[in-house]
């Protein structure tokens, strides 16, 4: 090969690894440029905030199931019967309407405490019946003589000490599900005509009877 032709070769080789170099540190700096943009950049997009949502889903108890657990219970004009978790004051206005009994329906949600307040007011029994929008753990349950309950196995149970501090005599009423390791005093099974199903309506009184201790 003459000299010529050597120089030129030369002089390829080096042209390329130059262009490869230079596409190297390119290509470096694209990806540091990227890097850098998407850590300090403003993000593209931001989570909406959590949504507060009931413990518990609205699912009414049906009308002719109500009527059973305020018998059950034995409501009458002397009592005051607190619905944790009244949905839309169905309870309430059954005890106060039917049985002559004070209420107080319990709601965290403002859309059931817009339909209890509703119902309470077409029922015309707003002087017997009161609809507080909070949590059931922050409301005082002292005032109540009967409590009635359509929760879960889980509230129920996280609710069992604050029961267990009722006044002796105190009814509860829960409509399907029980409370672990207390002793219904009653357990009564009812076909709804409305729901076509049958109901589990369990009943007890304060103090409570527990499973392994008599």
């Amino acid at each position: 090969m003459g000299v010529g032709m050597r120089k030129k070769s030369v002089a390829r080789v080096w042209l390329k690894a130059s262009l490869i170099t230079v596409l190297g540190l390119l290509l470096a700096c694209g990806v540091g440029i990227g890097t850098w943009y998407v850590l300090s950049g403003p993000p593209t997009s931001v989570a909406a905030p959590p949504r507060s949502v009931p413990d518990v889903p609205f699912v009414p108890t049906p009308h002719d199931i109500v009527m059973e657990m305020l018998k059950l219970a034995e409501v009458g004009p002397n009592d005051v019967v607190y619905d944790l978790g009244c949905g839309d004051g169905r309870i309430v206005v059954a005890a106060a309407k039917h049985f002559g009994a004070r209420a107080v329906g319990v709601d965290k949600d403002p859309r059931r405490v817009a339909e209890s307040l509703e119902n309470v007011k077409t029922n015309g029994v707003e002087d017997k019946v009161t609809i507080i929008q909070d949590d059931l753990f922050n409301v005082d349950l002292g005032p109540a003589t009967v409590i009635t309950m359509y929760l879960l196995p889980s509230v129920n149970n996280a609710l069992l000490p604050r029961l267990e501090k009722l006044k002796p005599g105190t009814r509860i009423v829960s409509h399907d599900f029980d409370i672990d390791g207390v002793i219904p005093k009653k357990v009564l099974r009812v076909r709804s005509s409305e729901s076509h199903r049958e109901h589990t309506i369990y009943f007890w009184v304060v103090p409570f009877e527990k499973e392994g201790i008599r």
